[in-house]
């Protein structure tokens, strides 16, 4: 079944987007939709080169606007490359992250002018905005705790505590500012609790 629709899934560290995605794609699929499941940054061979720059907690040096600058980066690959392509060919774009990580993270976890990065993100997005985004909020702490657990911990993740609630804080403002394109979900309810608020909100915007 082909409906176009862009979404992506956003939230603190260890909210859960990506262990939740696969399932969440595999129910769609049973239910006759074509999902393509991506990544950001990632989702292109370059994105990825640039996500294993970004991540790496060898370049604790990385100056916030190296850091955002990169992002958007990646982000301009991924946009033409397989967000464009696959939306017109009548797909659902399923992402884990995109460009409201990075108002959040660079705009307003390090505390940088948000109408700069506003700036550089509809640059690098040519202005594809997601048909619906959700965030999965998790308190911070507890977030953190989970990720510790994971196998990935990145130089984002070894950011201060501090830094991740202006974080999470700059989410809930983002979803102030836009509340028709925003759903917010519990994430730190039960896995299964917050994988059928998942299912349930997406197959509520494609049936509405």
């Amino acid at each position: 079944m082909l409906t176009a629709m862009f979404i992506t899934l956003e939230g603190p560290e260890g909210s859960g987007k990506t262990s939740h995605i696969p399932y969440l794609v595999e129910y769609l699929r049973e239910k006759g939709y074509t999902v393509f499941p991506t990544r950001e940054p990632g989702g292109t061979s370059i994105g990825e080169q640039i996500r294993e720059v970004l991540h790496s907690l060898k370049n604790t040096e990385m100056h916030p606007r190296t850091e955002t600058l990169l992002y958007q980066a990646a982000r301009a690959q991924f946009v033409e490359q397989v967000i464009r392509p696959r939306l017109a060919l009548g797909e659902i774009v399923l992402s884990d992250r995109y460009a409201d990580s990075t108002l959040a993270y660079q705009g307003f976890g390090h505390q940088q002018n948000l109408d700069d990065v506003r700036a550089l993100v509809r640059y690098a997005t040519g202005g594809l905005v997601p048909d619906l985004t959700i965030l999965l909020d998790v308190d911070i702490e507890t977030g953190l705790q989970r990720k510790k657990k994971a196998e990935e911990w990145n130089r984002l993740d070894a950011y201060t505590v501090e830094f991740h609630q202006r974080v999470r804080r700059g989410y809930l403002e983002l979803v102030k500012q836009e509340p028709g394109r925003w759903v917010v979900i519990d994430a730190g309810r039960g896995w299964d609790e917050v994988q059928e608020g998942l299912r349930q909100t997406v197959l509520g915007r494609l049936n509405p």
